[in-house]
């Protein structure tokens, strides 16, 4: 009955659910409205929620429960009591391999997915690998810290001392499961930063800053949360740093952050550059780092909902802003100075 119901509510929250809002929040809003249902329920239905959205466009034809079903046989490698209850023969296929699991549904339940979760294949970057782009939607990313400069024996510390599992990836970078409660364990941005390890290998173009002896000027001209001007501050505490956003809660909150990693002297302002100009006049900088605003489909994986919601027109009018955005800040660039231009998109 548990995993009826809970079945029940997950196919209720896809129809209800439109997409307008990052489907974390949503969910959180969801459950804080409906209070009976206790943590298991809630792990459980989240779970559901989101498998279903990892098979992005496939299986449209097929009803809700039965896509659901589908993407925790293929996401899953071990027997789930779930699976168990619901779909015990295909509980018993679950540990084969991913390609096998794909045939079996295509062969036993008439269900076919391949090729089909991510439908603009013909958009992709030439050094993307299709095949493995896809599958990369049926697995949850683990999560990702950059330990900050001096902090590495008290993290690992801490780490081992509340029996935490971990890699390290290398001398900055550990990485662990997703559902690892760390909140309680690592200060966030004072110790360590949460940072895909792919944000993180940016940090290899500033490299340069730590040798730097003068005094370098930094604009982060699309801040967002601000996890690049942290980076940049570790490498080099010296720089004259300026970010910018087009929203003011960003800005308040990259405040809060900032103050937690120690950075107190920069310059903050709000500007949309897609549509103008910064009030900077007569200001140079060494270093502008742009991560440009884009489609974010580096990083569907974590949000498998973007994916299900994507209209192919939004790449062409991402491109016009990005562009917009780049025409307004390199009259800002100094003679000599560098632009890292960022994004998370695997568009050509």
């Amino acid at each position: 009955m548990k995993y009826d119901n809970n079945l029940r509510v997950a196919v209720k929250i896809i129809n209800d659910y439109k997409g307008s809002t990052p489907l974390a929040s949503w969910l959180k809003d969801y459950f804080r409205n409906n209070k009976q249902m206790g943590s298991s329920d809630r792990r459980i239905i989240s779970t559901l929620v989101y498998s279903y959205f990892r098979l992005g466009s496939s299986l449209k034809n097929t009803s809700p429960d039965k896509k659901i079903l589908a993407a925790l046989f293929l996401i899953n490698t071990s027997s789930t009591p779930f699976l168990q209850h619901i779909k015990p023969e295909w509980d018993q296929q679950v540990s084969n391999d991913l390609v096998s699991k794909i045939a079996f549904l295509k062969k036993e339940e008439g269900l076919d997915i391949a090729g089909e979760i991510f439908p603009y294949t013909n958009e992709l970057s030439s050094n993307i690998e299709v095949q493995k782009f896809e599958q990369s939607f049926l697995k949850q990313p683990n999560l990702f810290f950059r330990i900050r400069p001096g902090k590495k024996q008290v993290v690992i510390q801490k780490l081992q001392k509340a029996g935490i599992s971990y890699t390290e990836l290398d001398n900055t970078c550990i990485t662990m499961a997703n559902a690892t409660k760390m909140d309680e364990v690592i200060k966030a941005d004072e110790e360590a930063v949460i940072q895909d390890y792919n944000s993180q290998r940016t940090g290899i173009f500033l490299k340069y800053l730590s040798k730097e002896t003068r005094k370098i000027k930094v604009w982060d001209c699309c801040a967002a949360s601000g996890g690049k001007s942290i980076m940049a501050f570790d490498l080099c505490p010296r720089i004259e740093l300026t970010v910018s956003d087009k929203r003011r809660s960003i800005i308040e909150n990259l405040k809060k952050r900032f103050s937690k990693a120690g950075i107190s002297r920069y310059h903050s302002i709000i500007v949309d550059l897609s549509q103008s100009k910064p009030a900077l006049e007569g200001q140079l900088f060494d270093l502008i780092i742009c991560d440009a605003p884009c489609t974010g489909s580096g990083t569907w994986s974590r949000t498998p909902e973007q994916l299900y919601f994507f209209k192919q027109r939004s790449i062409e009018s991402y491109s016009m802003m990005q562009k917009h955005i780049l025409e307004n800040v390199l009259p800002y660039l100094a003679p000599g100075g560098k632009l890292l231009y960022i994004t998370c998109s695997v568009f050509k």
